[in-house]
């Protein structure tokens, strides 16, 4: 009854159809909704991911007390053929170990994510398996899945920073920690009532993204993230540079994700060209520096450090951009690899000047980003 597919997104679409066999009134637009939704879940936690699914596809009392039942059916036949395709790809029959990993990542997903095995070559839940893998090893077929959740992820990221909060002498929103706390000495009765109010985030984030043909295998997922914090994030300005440099900040802010991609992918913009890191910056402090970098300026850049151009242009433009940032955290995709140390001139030359220097292989190396931003 249940086509055996492994993408979660691909599952859900077909539970909706499931549904709507059942008597469901559950058509495109629903199925739209609840794939969209998806990005502001953590969607690995099944009663978050349940009580998503309830509240979209159920319009009446009749469906809310017929879900549960319906659920619970589908995923368990699921996870049946799930098993039944193991089996057949079992001693004999192996698949390709993309699709393998799928199955034995979904299955694991379809039980809590919870895992027995002593096995550690596979990814025992979908969004584990996604966020831990190289952006560079990823398969075709689970390309769509990782960027709906490095969007979710950046979402996740900007909005955390516009949620902050200060204590407050006026009567604004209870703080119900501090309050606990307080009044523990008095047995407990609350007597004291600290406030808080939002806090202002004066902090601007400068983004210089490298879009060079040593970037190609990391550029589609890095330009995804700043778009989906763009979203987000007002104070923020995105640049992308190979051999030039281009603010791409109206791009992000007015244009979808498809659009903006096939933009910057015009012969115009420098897209998989050559490595021209000194001079780039020093077009951007030039034209933005006086304007962009403050005390209140987190500068990130997000490179592999390969440059064929002057190393002296890339100390001098570094350095005034150390001295007038807040911050300047350097993000580099091969840092991800355990072996990797920062030999190519390009790096060598712009590490006095780091503040923080971090990998950006793979979506959790992405989420790392909050602790940096955050302090």
């Amino acid at each position: 009854m249940i086509t055996r597919l492994t993408s979660l997104s691909k599952n859900i679409v077909q539970f909706c159809r499931f549904l709507r066999g059942k008597g469901f009134s559950i058509g495109v637009e629903e199925e739209t909704i609840t794939l969209q939704a998806l990005q502001y879940i953590d969607y690995s936690n099944h009663k978050d991911f349940y009580q998503l699914l309830k509240a979209i596809l159920c319009k009446s009392k009749s469906q809310l007390n017929g879900f549960d039942n319906l659920f619970y059916e589908y995923w368990k036949q699921l996870d049946k053929a799930i098993d039944s395709k193991a089996k057949e790809n079992a001693p004999n029959k192996k698949p390709p170990a993309p699709q393998h990993a799928q199955f034995k990542s979904l299955k694991a997903w379809l039980h809590g994510n919870k895992n027995d095995d002593t096995e550690e070559t596979a990814m025992y839940s979908l969004h584990e398996s996604l966020s831990q893998k190289d952006f560079s090893a990823i398969p075709d077929d689970e390309v769509d899945e990782l960027m709906q959740s490095i969007k979710a992820l950046s979402r996740r990221l900007a909005a955390r920073s516009n949620r902050r909060y200060e204590f407050s002498n006026k009567i604004d929103l209870p703080d119900l920690r501090k309050t606990l706390r307080k009044n523990m000495r008095r047995g407990g009765e609350l007597l004291d009532i600290i406030h808080r109010k939002p806090k202002r985030n004066r902090v601007k984030l400068l983004m210089l993204c490298d879009v060079s043909k040593s970037m190609e295998l990391y550029t589609a997922f890095l330009v995804q993230f700043l778009y989906a914090f763009q979203q987000v994030y007002n104070r923020m300005e995105t640049f992308v540079f190979s051999t030039s440099l281009q603010r791409i900040t109206p791009l992000l802010k007015h244009k979808n994700f498809n659009d903006a991609l096939n933009v910057l992918g015009g012969e115009k913009s420098g897209w998989n060209g050559g490595t021209r890191i000194g001079e780039s910056l020093d077009q951007f402090v030039n034209a933005y520096g006086r304007e962009l970098l403050t005390s209140k300026t987190i500068v990130i850049i997000l490179s592999d450090g390969w440059d064929i151009g002057e190393m002296n242009i890339l100390a001098k433009n570094m350095e005034i951009i150390s001295s007038r940032a807040k911050k300047v955290i350097w993000l580099n995709p091969l840092a991800g690899y355990e072996a990797y140390s920062p030999e190519v001139s390009g790096m060598k030359t712009a590490m006095p000047y780091i503040d923080v220097f971090a990998p950006v292989h793979n979506a959790e190396s992405l989420r790392m980003l909050g602790k940096w931003l955050f302090i």
